[in-house]
């Protein structure tokens, strides 16, 4: 749980050694190197940084005894809290980039362990966008030649978001689904309570970019939450994305506390941006729920 904290008390501690050691080595061992002065300046700072290490170490102990006993109070009372939050509840999922297994995995835990409904679709999409392909395919339908062009990409994203979320009649997925999904289980037709969003693909540019920017505006003005994800060892992190987007995040979903963040949020909890990461700046979980469940 305080993962990160615990290992910046312990770098710390390792940096304060090492500057122990330099000291030590070139101000005392050597006194031919400073006079009587200096010496005793030096031993004065090593005795405060002596000091300091010692509190960094049993900071360092203290946050690790606190990871253990948060670790055991979530594994002891994980399937309480997540009985049901999700019941009936059907989700979306998009993956911008390839799919991940391992993502999915660890969210299909989440249903599970939520007792939501499940997929109700899952798309995993092609990027960078082949534009001009895009272009040809839009312009051979009369009713969609409106999205032609690089300058109405953020459109384009904007309606697919607003489609996918939503659910019913999806012409631009129908119509592109060749163009621009790589993966894809489930129906357009049904609407989603909630939409989990899995950003694989590294840093987009221009026209992709531009997509990018009015998909996930098209999200976050859909009627239900919609949460960006990632897990604690992700190879790169999306969270900066989602916070510029305005999309809540949880960055460590292959944890249980990640999962029971997540849940929380598409369960209607407060939208912002939690996990184990800096960039979880609003803590490790949405505030809990006080009054007792149906």
């Amino acid at each position: 749980m305080f993962d990160l904290r615990y290992h910046v008390a312990s770098l710390a501690a390792v940096f304060l050694a090492l500057v122990i050691g330099i000291l030590v080595g070139v101000g005392i061992s050597d006194s031919g190197y400073v006079d009587k002065g200096y010496r005793g300046l030096l031993e004065q700072r090593i005795a405060k940084l002596q000091g300091d290490l010692g509190d960094a170490r049993r900071q360092a102990d203290d946050l690790s005894a606190q990871q253990r006993a948060t670790q055991a109070f979530v594994t002891d009372t994980y399937p309480e809290l997540m009985a049901n939050r999700l019941r009936g509840k059907s989700v979306a999922l998009v993956f911008l980039g390839p799919a991940d297994a391992h993502v999915r995995a660890s969210l299909e835990q989440m249903l599970a362990d939520a007792g939501a409904s499940g997929w109700v679709r899952v798309r995993a999409l092609k990027l960078p966008l082949d534009v001009h392909q895009i272009d040809n395919t839009l312009a051979g339908d009369p009713a969609l030649a409106r999205y032609v062009g690089g300058a109405r990409l953020p459109a384009l994203g904007k309606g697919l978001a607003e489609e996918f979320a939503k659910g019913g009649r999806a012409p631009l997925w129908t119509t592109l689904a060749e163009q621009i999904v790589a993966e894809r289980t489930g129906s357009e037709k049904r609407a989603a309570d909630g939409v989990i969003v899995v950003r694989t693909a590294g840093k987009q540019y221009d026209g992709t970019a531009s997509f990018l920017s009015g998909f996930y505006t098209g999200l976050i003005a859909a009627p239900v939450p919609v949460v960006g994800v990632e897990t604690t060892n992700a190879n790169e992190s999306a969270v900066a994305s989602f916070q510029r987007n305005g999309i809540s995040s949880v960055d460590d979903v292959d944890q249980q506390i990640g999962r029971f963040a997540l849940t929380l949020l598409l369960d209607g909890a407060k939208a912002g941006h939690y996990g184990v990461k800096a960039s979880a700046r609003d803590g490790v979980l949405p505030p809990l729920e006080t009054a007792a469940r149906g």
